[in-house]
């Protein structure tokens, strides 16, 4: 699988950082008795497949052998990216509530398998179909074709439209762009418990403003328009409906003049749905019921917040009687099981991974950022799931927990089911295992503790100065400070050819407090900025070898963003950056996530302009790199042409690499391969000169 001295790069590229062929997208079907996932059948292999393990004494078996599919419709590929999918084949399903009838998308036609018996085949009339899903008895599968929401009768094959328009603006069961890129909402529409009828989002972009992404490497080839609300613009206007099998429809009614953002939809059985909706500023989000009969919704909680309010992920959900969500109480972040916090004040709940028979199961960090358990509360307390150090996840159904595991000494992702009795057994990795074992030192640096990772070449000779890189990320939702091997390989190798690499994570990054994250409210630089710095001299004190005269710096997206800030703005610190697809201009970013922490460019016009790198322009001296993908639709070229644009003006002499044909997540395995070591040479060559 590996070959003769293979270098790690193209090793790297080749796995997919080491994650092919490890167990996947896991569903727990029939009360806890059958696990579903996704796996490649080899740590190089980018196909995947299903596979099916029945409880408790069954073996893994394939269900839909790994195929490769090169025909993705556009509503496909743009689902890919806003999930960084960079694997082929079968990379994402759903099923019925028993786990016999499972539904998956190739070459843009719906296919449905035969769980037990393994027999495939084709349904449905759509070409261009999307995110398809059966109802719980696995009786019918509703699915997405272009913007038309239709449905496949599995017994007679009859598929017919049961929500679409004429209008080339309106869609229906698709979740919109900013929901799938910022909220991590990626469906459009949920089965009622007893598949009678659907929620479902009818989504108008016409009030979106039109981008068009060329590719200049052919222009012979058309641009693709693309519908993006950038900050201070509209977004696109999103309604739910609730969808009859016989094609009726009614509107659910909220107040969304106030609460415009639909964020989270769940419906259980026995109970009414339930709903999460935001206002504009996201200073506000309320839970509410929705009475089917009517139509109508209440509102039963709302969290409000001067800066804004957080979205999490498994909540709002019903437990028995009582709605489960995440909230911020007394400045921590708290498990609420109606109006009651169940967590103590010093565990900070990330968010809620199942809803099992005897609890519900979360995951927390308590006390170490670095550190992901998983925790499962009941009536009578708060069980630890998980007790090892590490990184853990978790998906829960009935009496089932699958734990998903990684640690600073093992490879890999370990992925345990565990069912009532406390019987645990892994399933299979197929996954290429790293061909080193990183060695980095995990610290808490300067007066706010900064969550840190300092790793040196593994042969190095105390008494020998090294040049430093700085590798953040350094933005909000994101953390690279984690008790986790895999997180340091790529930073390993880059040590290993003469570096010292330093990557922390600062105020606005989660795992710590809710007022950490806020710190960043209005003013991405000084926080930001100061704590990298900050970090650098601490680290230096503790490790003499850091040679502060030969400091670089390189980021991707906010990371890179972050790094043409750190030369522009502390040149006295920063000798060299590489800004990887950066959002030089946050005016040019998108409404969701950048009015949440700005506001808009209409009511903050000075923080906009103090949080660009444009009018910075003309005071580069330093090398700094500036690498795009101009297939990008997440941060457009634009940012790095624009910023390029004005530093020419100005006089100052940079770099731009620009990927033809290359998204914000350059999946290309040439691409991935080669952009780390252009990387290398380029810091090489500017630091070995300081």
């Amino acid at each position: 699988m590996t070959a003769p001295n293979e270098s790690f790069p193209r090793l790297r590229a080749r796995t997919q950082r080491f994650t092919l062929g490890e167990p996947r997208t896991i569903t727990i079907c029939d009360a806890g008795r059958r696990i579903l996932f996704l796996r490649a059948a080899a740590g190089d292999d980018p196909r995947t497949g299903l596979w099916v393990l029945d409880l408790p004494e069954g073996e893994e078996r394939a269900v839909v052998d790994p195929a490769a599919d090169d025909q993705l419709t556009a509503a496909e590929r743009a689902r890919r990216e806003r999930t960084r999918e960079g694997a082929a084949g079968v990379v994402s399903y759903a099923a019925d509530n028993a786990g016999k009838v499972a539904a998956y998308v190739v070459g843009g036609r719906l296919h449905v398998v035969d769980v037990d018996t393994g027999e495939i085949r084709a349904v449905g009339e759509g070409a261009a179909c999307f995110d398809p899903r059966p109802d719980g008895a696995g009786r019918r599968i509703a699915y997405v074709d272009g913007r038309e929401l239709r449905l496949v009768d599995l017994g007679s094959g009859e598929d017919r439209l049961i929500a679409g328009e004429a209008e080339e603006t309106v869609s229906w069961g698709r979740a919109e762009f900013v929901a799938a890129e910022e909220m991590n909402r990626l469906r459009g529409f949920w089965w009622a418990p007893d598949g009678s009828s659907l929620l479902a989002a009818r989504v108008d972009e016409a009030p979106v403003q039109q981008w068009w992404i060329s590719d200049p490497a052919h222009p012979e080839n058309p641009p693709t328009r693309v519908r993006y609300p950038v900050a201070g613009t509209p977004d696109a206007d999103v309604s739910l409906w609730l969808v009859r099998l016989s094609g009726d429809r009614t509107e659910i009614r909220w107040d969304r003049e106030r609460y415009p953002y639909l964020a989270r939809v769940s419906w259980s059985e026995g109970r009414p749905p339930l709903l999460a909706v935001a206002t504009a500023d996201q200073r506000g989000v309320a839970v509410l019921t929705v009475d089917v009969e009517s139509s109508d919704t209440t509102i039963v909680f709302e969290d409000v917040d001067e800066a804004w309010v957080e979205l999490f992920d498994g909540v709002p959900a019903w437990y028995g009687a009582h709605i489960v969500r995440i909230a911020d109480v007394a400045g921590q972040r708290r498990l609420m099981v109606g109006d009651n916090p169940v967590t103590p004040s010093d565990m900070y709940v990330r968010s809620v991974h199942g809803l099992a028979a005897n609890g519900v199961v979360f995951q927390a960090s308590t006390g170490d950022p670095t550190q992901m358990a998983v925790y499962r509360w009941s009536g009578t307390g708060i069980e630890s799931l998980t007790t090892e150090p590490g990184v853990h996840r978790a998906s829960a159904l009935g009496t089932t927990v699958v734990i998903s595991s990684a640690d600073l000494e093992s490879d890999g992702t370990t992925t345990s089911v565990v069912v009532e009795d406390g019987r645990t057994r892994a399933l299979t990795s197929y996954a290429v295992k790293p061909p080193f074992q990183p060695e980095v030192r995990l610290l808490t640096l300067g007066e706010r503790n900064l969550p840190a990772g300092l790793l040196l070449p593994r042969d190095h000779r105390p008494g020998t100065k090294l040049p430093v890189l700085l590798d953040p990320y350094g933005g909000p939702h994101a953390q690279r400070v984690l008790a986790a091997k895999a997180a340091w390989l790529e930073q390993q190798w880059i040590a290993d050819q003469g570096f010292a690499v330093l990557v922390v994570d600062g105020r606005g990054t989660p795992g710590r407090d809710p007022a950490w994250e806020r710190a960043i409210h209005h003013d991405f630089v000084t926080p930001v900025l100061d704590d990298q710095v900050d970090a650098l001299h601490a680290a230096a004190v503790l490790e003499p070898d850091l040679d502060l005269a030969r400091v670089g710096i390189r980021g991707w997206s906010f990371g890179g963003w972050l790094a043409a800030l750190a030369v522009l703005r502390r040149p006295d610190v920063f000798s060299v950056g590489i800004a990887g697809a950066p959002v030089t201009d946050w005016a040019l970013y998108d409404t969701f996530y950048t009015e949440r922490y700005l506001g808009t460019p209409q009511d903050n016009p000075k923080v906009y302009r103090d949080n660009s790198l444009l009018e910075d322009a003309p005071t580069l001296h330093r090398p700094l790199l500036l690498i795009h993908g101009l297939a990008d639709d997440n941060v457009v070229s634009a940012h790095t042409l624009r910023f390029s644009q004005r530093l020419t003006e100005t006089g100052r002499p940079h770099c731009v690499l620009p990927l033809t044909g290359v998204t914000h997540m350059t999946p290309q395995e040439a691409v991935a391969e080669n952009l780390l070591l252009l990387q290398m040479d380029f810091l090489s060559q500017h630091l070995s000169a300081s």
